[in-house]
């Protein structure tokens, strides 16, 4: 009996305009800056044009996307709420795939801008086993204090009694043909801009560590601590971290050269240092497990990891000849593929928009 399971960040999956690009020039769309806007009224019905037209194309990107990963289990992150996930599963993965989610589960979390974790789920798997939640929990009212992970190098501002998670974990019991499997979907902390002489990534990480250790928290409460590694668990979601990237040097008239270069600290260690969970990305090459380009101009770049299914180690090696596949033909032209990994892309993408997303799917077929 196998399952597909599958994480995503489709980036974004809004209802909402967003006005403050008239008063605020650094969120103005770069194509509205081109015309002479008289008012905050002709603004407005520009934005609500350009949005709607833009969102379609880039919602078709996610679809086929979605469609080439072609899971039973699709955990999704950046959903604003049900009635946009409701929307986007009838009218782009049913409308266009054939295929839809006839489960579908949200719990609002804690993120300002209102996006939040959810799970798409088919009623039976490829080889016709019943897919059922048996319970869900959100644990996005969990705070420092709970887990006493408070530590002064979260930096100023964030106090024992505020939440840990900045959007949420969500625990789902699931049986699959009748067979358990306990999911946690997660999006940690995003990496925000560098203070105190550090850059962004080193500057955010206390905060991802302490949703890393929180994760795991969880886990252990539930069965046990020392008693987790013969369980049916995944981690499933957006980490905003990574153990290894690809370097980027180069251009395209001398040609890109990719560099492996390991972190010495990553939020992620909570998981993998003394084996508590398994990133099966590991048995695909090294130049080749990356998820998202990151670019900061060209003394910046990099393919990194961000997006994961970490297994329980019971979960990993009853799996142990599987490897995890990686969607990117919903990247944009403007990430360079390593030699020997280009793809076809999806008819109409663009060298930064339309795209499926920045992030790629990651799906891995599971024996349960």
């Amino acid at each position: 009996m196998s399952l597909r399971l599958a994480t995503f960040n489709i980036e974004n999956l809004m209802t909402r305009f967003d006005f403050t690009g008239f008063r605020n020039q650094l969120r103005q769309d770069r194509v509205l800056r081109l015309f002479d806007i008289r008012n905050e009224a002709e603004y407005q019905r520009l934005e609500e044009a350009r949005t709607i037209a833009h969102t379609d194309d880039t919602r078709q990107h996610t679809a086929l996307a979605i469609a080439d990963a072609d899971a039973d289990i699709l955990c999704l992150q950046e959903t604003d709420n049900m009635a946009a996930l409701q929307a986007f599963e009838y009218g782009y993965l049913f409308r266009m795939v054939g295929n839809g989610y006839r489960q579908k589960y949200l719990i609002e979390g804690n993120d300002s801008r209102g996006i939040d974790v959810s799970v798409l789920m088919r009623e039976e798997t490829r080889d016709g086993q019943r897919i059922e939640c048996v319970d869900i929990r959100s644990h996005a009212a969990v705070t420092y204090r709970d887990f006493d992970l408070h530590t002064p190098d979260l930096g100023q501002g964030l106090n024992p009694d505020d939440r840990i998670f900045k959007r949420d974990c969500l625990e789902m019991d699931l049986r699959i043909g009748g067979r358990p499997l306990t999911l946690y979907v997660v999006h940690f902390k995003s990496m925000g801009p560098g203070r105190e002489g550090m850059d962004g990534r080193q500057s955010t990480m206390p905060v991802r560590m302490a949703e890393a250790k929180a994760v795991r928290r969880i886990i252990e409460d539930r069965f046990g601590a020392g008693h987790t590694a013969g369980k049916a668990f995944a981690i499933c979601g957006d980490m905003n971290d990574y153990q290894e990237k690809l370097a980027i040097e180069g251009d395209k008239r001398s040609g890109f050269r990719f560099i492996p270069r390991k972190e010495a600290v990553s939020a992620l260690d909570a998981f993998s240092a003394d084996g508590f969970a398994v990133n099966p990305m590991l048995r695909r090459p090294v130049d080749d497990r990356w998820t998202l380009y990151h670019s900061r101009g060209p003394e910046e770049r990099h393919l990194c990891q961000l997006d994961y299914i970490w297994l329980s180690p019971s979960l990993a090696e009853r799996n142990a000849q599987r490897v995890p596949d990686i969607i990117r033909a919903g990247q944009p032209f403007r990430t360079p593929f390593p030699p020997g990994q280009e793809v076809e892309r999806y008819p109409r993408v663009g060298w930064d928009r339309p795209k499926a997303s920045d992030h790629c799917p990651v799906v891995m077929t599971l024996d349960l």
